[in-house]
């Protein structure tokens, strides 16, 4: 299908989420996003050194145009790069989706279907008996059968958030949680490989399957030190964008469960790269999606559709009191979970719609040929 080709980009902006719009000269249209947090400098990265790479070129080949945008800012790679990238990447998918009639998940290979999920928690901040009765409400309530909490400190250094923390948390969430739920946990790049060992035994006496980035994310062998002494399942990836960087972790199994994320990487064309690396190593894909923007969406269309999923949806339960930014960014809810599960939306695109309201209070930057 012919799209036309880009003739306008504009960005809906604040301090944490940064909307991109993509309009082709033949009248189709798209929405995605870059990746939360400081996006109002993403936005400027964004007109600064995409947008004049993608002006004027074919919108049907997501994939060549990523890969321009890298060779024309190479002495720019990183982070922000990706970022940036992930809002042009995201708002293509939702074109070529509303343009044909088709959910993402579909062009992708897939079909809409309900997704089991974990509830993650982001809390440091809260007492094991706090995040344990939380838990429970929320089983009670919508049915979760799978959990993630925080341990130690984030890049604490073997220093745990208050002294004995960790363990007390892991006992007390592990005990009120009981048999028959999945527990998962996340170290946030804060232990030694000798201490994330002695952390690692320490979940398995109380039933804990998952141990996430237990070591400087950065530092791939210490992670695999702990993956190669315990049988727990350690994970990984999140914050990892360079394609080199997976193919090396993946090449030296430093770990069991790969996390990419969708905006932090570049978008879905990029991670569908390390999808690929990881289904020819045997490596199943959980993905990173902290927060219920467009990141949790995308991470939905793309589960339903790859063939190496891991066994849930990471969902983050923190509400508007504790990310206040999130509020309002749809219209409707498109974060309904029943039995544990989420639908993959089935109409065209991402199938949601941004707030108008929310788009008419933030910053909107343009960018045409």
């Amino acid at each position: 299908m012919i799209f036309g080709t880009i003739s306008k980009l504009e960005t809906f902006s604040d301090e944490f989420v940064c909307f991109v719009k993509v309009t082709t000269s033949d009248g189709y249209f798209g929405w995605g996003q870059t990746s939360t947090y400081n996006a109002d400098i993403t936005a400027q990265i964004f007109h600064r050194q995409v947008a004049p790479w993608a002006l004027g070129k074919d919108a049907s080949d997501i994939g060549a145009l990523i890969t321009l945008i890298e060779a024309r800012e190479h002495k720019f790679p990183g982070s922000y790069r990706c970022r940036a990238n992930a809002g042009l990447d995201t708002a293509l998918w939702d074109l070529h989706g509303r343009a044909q009639g088709k959910p993402v998940v579909e062009l992708l290979g897939g079909k809409p279907k309900s997704l089991r999920t974990y509830a993650s928690s982001m809390k440091r901040d809260i007492t094991p008996q706090q995040e344990a009765a939380r838990f429970i409400e929320l089983r009670d309530t919508f049915g979760f059968d799978a959990f993630k909490w925080r341990v130690g400190a984030e890049c604490g250094d073997d220093i745990d958030e208050w002294p004995g923390r960790t363990k007390e948390v892991v006992a007390v969430v592990s005990r009120a949680l009981g048999d028959g739920i999945s527990k998962l946990v996340d170290g946030n790049s804060g232990f030694s490989p000798k201490r994330a060992i002695e952390v690692g035994a320490f979940l398995q006496t109380h039933g804990i399957s998952h141990f996430e980035e237990p070591c400087k994310y950065w530092e791939l062998e210490e992670t695999k030190q702990v993956t190669d002494a315990l049988s727990i399942d350690i994970t990984g990836g999140e914050q990892d964008w360079d394609l080199v960087t997976w193919q090396r972790m993946i090449d030296m199994r430093a770990v069991d469960i790969l996390q990419p994320d969708i905006m932090y990487l570049g978008g879905v064309w990029r991670t569908l790269k390390v999808v690929e690396m990881a289904k020819k190593a045997g490596l199943p894909i959980t993905p990173h999606s902290a927060n219920l923007s467009l990141v949790t969406i995308c991470t939905m269309h793309l589960l339903g559709a790859i063939t190496n999923p891991g066994k849930y949806l990471e969902f983050s339960i923190e509400g508007f009191d504790y990310y206040p930014w999130q509020k309002d960014l749809f219209l409707g809810d498109p974060f309904k979970i029943e039995n544990g599960r989420i639908e993959i939306p089935s109409a065209p695109g991402w199938g949601v719609e941004i707030n108008p309201v929310w788009l008419s209070n933030a910053t909107r930057r343009l960018s045409t040929l």
